[in-house]
């Protein structure tokens, strides 16, 4: 698995943003080949937080231009300024093992 984390600082609504990254990235992430999951979170004082999940490091970059394009003619008006960004393969994965019924 492959993850790209998105941190914006000075996002004006992160509310609003996380509302339309929900209909305009979905979408664009629901067409691409190895997507797995996105989470936005509002870290407070104007820090909003994107993270996608990919089968691997192709599928993420593909996605992320899309994406990028998405941000640049949608959102420019949020404010959300040039974001801190960390990618990078994983490592290790824990999930909850619910016993089988």
């Amino acid at each position: 698995m492959y993850i790209v984390i998105r941190k914006y600082t000075k996002v004006r609504s992160v509310a609003d943003a996380a509302r339309r990254a929900k209909s305009g990235i979905g979408q664009i992430l629901r067409q691409s080949p190895g997507f797995r999951s996105y989470y936005v979170l509002d870290g407070g004082d104007g820090v909003g937080v994107a993270v996608m999940i990919f089968e691997d490091r192709e599928s993420a970059n593909a996605a992320n231009t899309k994406i990028l394009e998405f941000v640049q003619a949608s959102l420019l008006d949020l404010d959300l300024g040039d974001p801190e960004i960390t990618a990078g393969e994983v490592l290790v994965n824990i999930e909850l093992m619910r016993p089988r019924a």
